[in-house]
């Protein structure tokens, strides 16, 4: 993070503050190149969590056994809707985590028709066993930096995930 001459955060800007055209399409690309890099490593940090689980796994797959370790047996149609995907693709994933034994069916008591899908003890234990895997992504990139940062930078991705992108 950019401090002040006095060791101060900046102020965030607020909605309707503007720069001049030339410096903040400077600044937006900087933001956005930044974004990618990001992207890019959160994409490689799942994919090396994924094959230190099972060579076969896919991150996506890796995504779903998390969502389902966190929220519990799930059906389908509700996991699809968390993780913003069509159900056919939590359906192929589900196939292939079954055959890996990550994941398993069982019947909704209410519904005979429908299944949760749970991860499995030995998906529990593979994940538990990823270096770090408890541990969000960025835990050891953000770890040392100062709790002031911290705050600003929780702020403004906040701002940046509201949907008016408003503070």
């Amino acid at each position: 993070m950019v401090m002040t001459e006095n060791g101060e955060l900046p102020p965030v800007a607020e909605p309707g503050d503007t720069a001049p055209p030339a410096a903040a399409a400077e600044a937006l690309a900087e933001v956005e190149e930044q974004m990618m890099e990001l992207a890019a490593y959160v994409r490689g940090a799942l994919r090396d969590a994924a094959l230190r689980i099972d060579p076969a796994l896919q991150p996506f797959g890796l995504k779903i056994l998390r969502t389902l370790r966190r929220c519990g047996p799930t059906h389908a149609s509700a996991l699809a809707e968390l993780l913003e995907v069509d159900r056919s693709v939590i359906s192929r994933q589900a196939r292939l985590l079954e055959e890996l034994g990550l994941l398993e069916l069982a019947a909704d008591p209410a519904d005979g028709r429908a299944k949760f899908l749970a991860a499995t003890p030995l998906a529990m234990q593979k994940m538990a066993a990823v270096p770090g895997g408890d541990k969000s992504l960025l835990h050891s990139r953000l770890a040392a930096w100062p709790e002031a940062d911290l705050h600003q930078f929780a702020l403004l991705l906040k701002r940046l995930n509201s949907p008016d992108g408003a503070s």
